[in-house]
Formats: structure tokens, sequence, C-alpha cells
């Protein structure tokens, strides 16, 4: 993938219908999703299970654009190369996931994948000084994680900027997720995101029988950042 910092919408299929992955990941990619967000939850680190490696690797045969996949499990390494092989494009993993976050993201790296490594919201913005180098995507958590729908802490904003001042000129992107809608996404890119991570924002009110509303959920977020 080439690197730009043009603003990407990753619709978070945590609020897709369950029974329905394949539909719904044709419908937001034919609507206009730049990415597809995987949040991979283990009922330990996070208060919340969700999908393992069978489930990702049957949802990469809907994929055409990019799968993102966020892995908030406790321990993550020994799962690195299971998400890689079901299809993963990028992997994120926490800081907070284990005592070795550089190790990880060697991990990650060895791969052959891109790797991302994601932030709790009371985790500092230096904490991945010395592993940015590592990284092509930091994670800003602006909600806990464990679940969807939770309101955006905006103490964010102030860590976004941070964050984008200390990668500089650095092809690493800044994804945003949790809470981003059309009043957080104008907050948030100005700050210095380029990732949008958006789930019930994009999937509220519509279905794979009635994707256009995707569609104008997603357009209403991209209106409201190119607005300000």
């Amino acid at each position: 993938m080439t690197f730009d910092r043009r603003i990407r919408i990753a619709p978070s299929i945590l609020s897709a219908d369950f029974a329905d992955f394949g539909r719904e990941i044709r419908a937001i990619e034919d609507q206009g999703a730049d990415w597809v967000h995987v949040d991979v939850m283990d009922g330990h680190f996070v208060p919340n299970l969700t999908f393992g490696p069978p489930a990702v690797k049957a949802f990469r045969r809907h994929v055409t654009t990019f799968m993102d996949v966020h892995l908030m499990i406790a321990p993550v390494d020994p799962f690195i190369q299971a998400y890689a092989d079901a299809g993963a494009d990028l992997i994120s993993a926490h800081v907070e996931a284990g005592p070795h976050i550089h190790r990880t993201l060697q991990a990650i790296r060895a791969t052959g994948k891109m790797s991302g490594v994601a932030l709790n919201p009371g985790t500092p913005a230096d904490a991945v000084r010395h592993v940015l180098d590592l990284c092509d995507m930091v994670v800003v958590m602006s909600v806990n994680p464990g679940f969807g729908g939770q309101k955006f802490i905006h103490s964010q904003v102030e860590k976004i900027a941070q964050l984008r001042a200390l990668i500089g000129d650095r092809p690493i992107h800044i994804q945003v997720d949790g809470g981003v809608d059309p009043v957080t996404a104008p907050l948030v890119v100005a700050a210095g995101a380029d990732v949008l991570v958006a789930g019930s924002a994009v999937f509220s009110g519509g279905s794979a029988d009635a994707p256009e509303v995707y569609g104008r959920n997603m357009r209403a977020i991209r209106e409201a950042v190119a607005a300000n």
C-alpha cells in the first residue's frame, strides 16, 4: 500500500450484522469504505469476546480493500502468526498487552504484515516514542476498548497532536478508534489523525439490504471533515 495522509474511513464490523458478515463487508466497500476494521477481543484484556482466526479468515474472502486487524488480547505474541495467516493486511497490538511491545512489533513485521501499536486512553503518547520505527500505524483508543457505541473521550485529541509531533515526517498513520462521528471526526483530523474507525456511526440505520444508508453515513463523516 502506498503511503499517503488522505483520510481513510475504516468501518468496524463489530457493529455489523453478525449473521451476515459477507454481505455487510461487501456493502460497506461498495459504499466507499477504505478499510475494513476487525476488532479482536479475548474476554481477558478487554471485557468482550469476538473473532478468532477462523472467523477472520472467513471475512478475508469478502474483503477487497484492506483488512485492519486490531488485537485486543493478552498475551498477544502467540496469536500473531495465526491472524497473519488468516489474511490480515495490518495487525495492531496494544502497548498494555504485554511487557515487550518492541518484540511484539518485530514479530508482526516478521510475518510480512504491516504493524500497528495501540494506546488505551490512559496511556501517554510517549509510550511509543522508542518503537515508532517499527510501526506503520499508531492507534489511539478514544474510548475504553471492549464495546462499541461508547462516548468519545475528548482528552485523546491532545494525545493525537502529541503523536503527530513525535512521528514528524515518518510514513506512519494515526488511527482513531472509538466514538468517531461527524462531530468528533473533524477534531481528530485537525489534530493529525488520518484513519477513522467508525462502527455505530457507519452502520446505524442501515443493513446489507439498505446499504445506501452506510454510504450516507460515511459521506456525512467525510463532509464534516472537509468543512473544517
